[in-house]
């Protein structure tokens, strides 16, 4: 396989690119062992040797040291691993074995997300929140309903305090503030009007 460049980045790496469309990342001394260099042949034998023996270990070692840090959606890892230069299939393979020790659960992600968050944003956000993170609606559901147990006027009107909002003396501007911010909270309308009459 024909190297067709080699894009020097920081930290001593370089994106290697080959023809076929095939790209990965690796570190000075380990493209120099291979004799890598732009227009230079690659043989089938060292390619595999690369993926087995450099990518695929970096991967789930990179794979796990962001599960260290925090517990993140199969989504939110996939994303992370790709922006570091991982292709798909390796990808695949580091995420088959995290997943054979149990260390990516989108449901204890979520519950711990909710556990966290909830007194201080209504369901409807959380459950935006865990969308965005890339967990599916049915797994957001059931743990919602499991794990919410937040009264959404009492959220309010602890919001509320803590904002130092004086109902009874508020502006029409100081309502409109407040509604706002309630709003960005993820409370319905409903909701909001409710506690501030």
């Amino acid at each position: 396989m024909e190297v067709l460049s080699l894009v020097k980045l920081t930290k001593g790496r370089a994106k290697i690119c080959l023809a076929g469309g095939t790209d990965f990342v690796l570190y000075k001394k380990e493209y120099e062992a291979y004799g890598i260099e732009e227009g230079a042949d690659l043989s089938e034998a060292d390619y595999m040797q690369i993926i087995n023996d450099i990518l695929i270990p970096r991967c789930k070692k990179r794979a796990l040291h962001l599960l260290e840090k925090q517990d993140r959606s199969e989504k939110n890892l996939r994303t992370k691993l790709k922006e570091g230069g991982y292709s798909e299939d390796i990808i695949d393979v580091a995420i088959d074995y995290i997943n054979e020790y149990g260390y990516l659960d989108d449901a204890r992600m979520a519950a711990s997300h909710i556990r966290f968050y909830q007194d201080s944003r209504s369901k409807m956000r959380l459950k935006q929140d865990l969308i965005g993170k890339g967990i599916s609606s049915d797994v957001i559901d059931r743990v919602l309903e499991e794990e919410y147990t937040a009264d959404e006027s009492d959220l309010i009107e602890s919001l509320m305090i803590k904002k130092h909002y004086d109902k009874e003396n508020a502006t029409y501007e100081e309502k409109s503030k407040m509604y706002r911010f309630l709003a960005g909270r993820g409370f319905s309308s409903d909701s909001i009007n409710r506690v501030l009459k």
